[in-house]
């Protein structure tokens, strides 16, 4: 099989991506950052944000436009590196 065309996703496409961290009051801000360095015209509006039931930790549902395989790779390899991620899904 060709790995070129063994994608699920057409690119280009909305992706969601679940970023957990532990709550703080630059987290959303910090995510939305990392995001723009990959896509300038991110709409920070398109984020949803749920924290646990105890309020330690913070989840985002960030819905970024994925250009390709390697760009949506790219941003999941800044936001796991970050410190402030402690998960993402």
């Amino acid at each position: 099989m060709d790995s070129a065309n063994d994608s699920l996703f057409e690119f280009p496409c909305d992706f969601p991506i679940k970023v957990m961290g532990k709550s703080h009051p630059d987290f959303h801000e910090t995510i939305v950052t990392v995001i723009r360095e990959f896509d300038g015209e991110f709409d920070a509006t398109r984020i949803e944000t749920r924290p646990s039931s105890s309020g330690n930790y913070t989840g985002l549902t960030v819905t970024v436009r994925a250009r390709s395989r390697a760009h949506l790779d790219d941003i999941y390899r800044a936001l796991t590196g970050h410190p402030m991620v402690k998960v993402v899904l």
